[in-house]
């Protein structure tokens, strides 16, 4: 019987200075700090990709979910470069060792590259892999001139196929419109994020986090599901409303990118909460301001975190932060009203997903890259952690 054509998005997470890098230094400090970044990369790229291999300076990830929210997808690949860039930052902090290997870490980077198709499974020398015609090519745009156009080595390209699979408009979210001639296969458009510049911006943006000491209030729920899944149904509008009492959720994100500045709708009736995003961390924590249909109402801000939980269960935090003192009287009787929501729309979630996502780790993947992590003299604090 042959093997049947799955749809599927691809990605393959390439580190850039990775041939320089190990004929300049020691080999032994040199695998264990690639070991160490790759790692990294690919913990935070799960989901909602799982590993398909490694493939020496590069891991090759998949998904054959049949639709991903454009904003997800593109928050799953800058957010595994940016805890990369994190961890690089981490380890050059902590480190005291001098070897050339350490020293030159920093001249490591990454580039993604991504596509959506067909493919198949099939078994070869007792393993699964992946084969046809997307696989070749998603693998063939790794050797691309997108690097002199924007002038860097760390990018995300989007195959146009990619683009109109997550169905997002490249031009509007400022993309970099881009092409290749791959043999046999012929011309190519694609779509380029310089992920230098976008750093920079995730770098210098100011957070507005409401922690667990500065709260003024705060509910917590365990839910048996993994973490990106409850920022799914906590952050995509289509997902939200399956378990919120809204009668509509419409999303305003400006360039169709959720993210900084979007603002929510939630109608009720002939009533409209809008939810404003003061700080978007994804898949860690969101900060919104709420201003309800209540004359003279005072915006309430709120973080909501998403958290690693016990038991391989996520934990949630919703942290109201602290009023004005004229403000807490009204904001004591809006968060009981909020309580009473939030506590029976849990439960309604919790029944939508428990018991019906499967746990990653009973997925079969390749085993992941350790490090042994002899160059760091510490570990990396909460919240860098890949």
């Amino acid at each position: 019987m042959l093997p049947k054509a799955e749809a599927a998005y691809f990605a393959i997470a390439d580190i850039s200075g990775y041939t320089n890098f190990l004929a300049a230094v020691e080999l032994d400090h040199a695998q264990d700090i690639i070991a160490d970044f790759m790692d990294t990369v690919v913990k935070a790229l799960r989901p909602p990709f799982r590993l398909a291999k490694f493939e020496g300076d590069a891991a090759f990830v998949y998904t054959t979910a049949e639709k991903i929210d454009g904003s997800l997808l593109q928050d799953a690949i800058e957010g595994a470069y940016f805890k990369f860039r994190r961890r690089l930052r981490s380890v050059r902090q902590a480190s005291t060792c001098e070897c050339q290997a350490c020293v030159a870490m920093g001249d490591l980077d990454f580039k993604f590259v991504i596509h959506h198709g067909e493919m198949v499974k099939q078994k070869m020398g007792g393993r699964e892999e992946l084969a046809g015609r997307d696989v070749i090519l998603v693998h063939r745009l790794l050797k691309n001139t997108v690097g002199e156009k924007i002038g860097g080595r760390a990018y995300a390209l989007y195959s146009d196929a990619a683009i109109r699979a997550m169905g997002v408009d490249p031009v509007a979210q400022g993309l970099i419109a881009h092409h290749e001639t791959i043999d046999v296969i012929g011309d190519v458009t694609l779509w380029a994020r310089d992920l230098e510049a976008a750093w920079r911006q995730e770098d210098a943006q100011t957070r507005m986090q409401v922690t667990r000491d500065d709260a003024y209030a705060m509910l917590e729920f365990d839910i048996a599901a993994p973490r990106q899944t409850v920022w799914e149904f906590f952050t995509v509008p289509g997902q939200w409303q399956k378990w919120w009492d809204a009668d509509a959720i419409v999303e305003d994100s400006g360039k169709g990118r959720r993210g900084l500045g979007t603002k929510n709708h939630c109608m009720h009736g002939n009533h409209t909460v809008i939810e404003e995003m003061l700080d978007w961390r994804p898949t860690d924590y969101f900060t919104v301001g709420i201003t309800l249909p209540i004359p003279g109402a005072p915006r309430i801000v709120m973080t909501r975190a998403v958290l690693d939980g016990p038991n391989g269960m996520t934990h949630l935090e919703l942290r109201v932060a602290k009023p004005k003192p004229k403000d807490r009287e009204f904001v004591d009787g809006a968060a009981a009203k909020y309580t009473e929501r939030m506590t029976k729309a849990i439960a309604g979630l919790r029944s939508m997903l428990e018991g019906k996502q499967p746990a990653l780790d009973t997925v079969e993947e390749p085993t992941l890259t350790r490090s042994g992590g002899r160059f760091l003299t510490e570990p990396v604090k909460s919240g860098e952690r890949g």
